[in-house]
């Protein structure tokens, strides 16, 4: 029923050799370079591209905080910020919490 079973057991079953552990941990090693290259490399990346604009910021940028807030920086502490979204509102934020720095002009 099955010509070609008999012949894959009798194969396997005669081979008998062992492999090398270094051959069968070459899989592994490769999808871990993949996933550094594809993935832990670029966060990284990212995350020290948003670490400098942080630390860069000053009075007078205006930003985007991860809640989605538009304002400008009127008071920096090391800590925080201090960000005027309308006239004569501001709030105080923590530095971790900007998103983004808007470029360009002013609205």
């Amino acid at each position: 029923m099955f010509p070609f079973a008999t012949e894959v057991f009798a194969q396997s079953a005669s081979g008998g050799g062992t492999t090398n552990p270094f051959f069968q941990a070459i899989p592994f090693i490769l999808i871990f370079v993949v996933f550094y290259f594809l993935i832990i490399r670029p966060q990284h990346k990212k995350q020290k591209q948003l670490q400098s604009m942080i630390s860069s910021l000053e009075k007078g940028d205006q930003v985007v905080t991860n809640g989605g807030i538009h304002g400008t920086i009127v008071k920096v502490t090391e800590h925080t910020l201090t960000v005027e979204i309308a006239d004569k509102v501001k709030i105080v934020v923590d530095r971790a919490q900007i998103g983004r720095k808007k470029e360009g002009t002013t609205e």
